[in-house]
């Protein structure tokens, strides 16, 4: 089993909901990225990222039973995103992490998984 698919027996299902709740509520006041997500689905957006989270770092299949494969890529095309969405992105939920107390070691992991995936988010050149 890899570091990522052991997140969610170490951290817990209620302290990644946190911290995605953490994250919303700072993308919702957010003036780069908030005005990308449909103002009228905040709790739907943060209900998929967290399934999908939890699903990803280790937990229940809820995402995949609901959604299907995640599709992440193609999911995020009509938003434009470069380098400064990316950042700003990571940005959020770094201060997400630490607000909900998440431990130095899987910090670093998760970190390290979102720098991945905001990187094959980028669908322009900035």
């Amino acid at each position: 089993m890899d570091e990522i698919s052991q997140i969610y027996s170490q951290v817990g299902d209620e302290r990644l909901r946190q911290m995605v709740a953490a994250f919303y509520r700072r993308v919702k006041v957010d003036d780069l990225i908030g005005k990308m997500y449909p103002p009228d689905d905040w709790d739907g957006s943060e209900k998929r990222l967290a399934d999908f989270l939890v699903y990803r770092f280790g937990g229940p299949q809820t995402y995949l039973e609901e959604r299907g494969h995640p599709r992440l890529r193609a999911r995020h095309f009509p938003f434009s995103i470069g380098m400064e969405e990316r950042d700003r992105w990571l940005t959020l939920m770094g201060q997400a992490i630490k607000e909900t107390g998440i431990e130095q070691a899987r910090a670093v992991v998760m970190g390290q998984f979102f720098a991945q995936v905001a990187d094959m988010m980028r669908n322009r050149e900035s």
